[in-house]
């Protein structure tokens, strides 16, 4: 049962790295992500790639020798990955039909979505939760992190904007959205006004991403709290 997803945009100089570099590097990487489940458990990776025998090179040097001395604080064990062959196409029939269908039902849905949302911003960082309701109350929740300072009403914002794009992302026409920011909630009822530079930009895009749900019914944004 897959438990967590890691991915990383490569950088200039990283791109040109050796492709078995890449890969160690991306082994490397995985592992300060999830550096509790590392430290914690075995930790079997399934590779059609050298790389143990990458790490365990006498004369590495460099960043190899680097994320191999990291690396060699867990406890990683290797094994062969074999090929899917013939099922691999089986597999991804399967996979996309399902998500046709699913997707298809939601966009010929004219039922009412529910959207909850929650931001927040400590000396710890800034978050966001949101729990996205369906019609037949399937909820379907979000965690976010986000790697930049912001204050709560700014948390606020980016936690709707979030939900906005995943309900546009998969087709939602009648949303109803709850925020746990007053300031937020009459921003966008307009109600209020925004003054600061920072929440007209935040306030316009959540405009635009409303102009793009065309079909949506939109209604208004209320004050709901919930427990993420």
């Amino acid at each position: 049962m897959p438990i967590h997803f890691v991915s990383k945009i490569l950088q200039q100089s990283e791109v040109n790295y050796p492709p078995i570099e890449k890969l160690v590097y991306v082994l490397t990487y995985t592992a300060r992500r999830l550096r509790r489940y590392f430290q914690a458990h075995p930790i079997l990776v399934l590779t059609d790639q050298p790389i143990k025998q990458i790490l365990k090179h006498p004369e590495l040097s460099g960043r190899l020798a680097k994320w191999a001395v990291e690396l060699g604080d867990y406890e990683i064990n290797f094994s062969p990955r074999h090929a899917v062959k013939g099922k691999i196409l089986a597999y991804f029939l399967l996979e996309t039909t399902e998500k046709a269908d699913y997707l298809q039902d939601v966009k010929s849905s004219n039922c009412m979505w529910e959207l909850q949302t929650d931001g927040a911003s400590s000396e710890e960082g800034v978050g966001a939760g949101l729990v996205l309701t369906s019609p037949e109350g399937e909820e379907h929740t979000y965690t976010l992190k986000f790697c930049f300072y912001a204050s709560n009403n700014e948390a606020e914002y980016e936690a709707l904007l979030s939900g906005l794009r995943i309900a546009s992302e998969i087709g939602i026409k009648h949303l109803r959205a709850y925020v746990d920011s007053k300031i937020v909630a009459q921003q966008v009822n307009g109600a209020f006004k925004a003054n600061d530079i920072s929440m007209k930009r935040y306030f316009q895009l959540v405009e635009k991403i409303l102009k793009l749900l065309k079909l949506c019914k939109y209604q208004e944004i209320r004050i709901k709290r919930h427990t993420f």
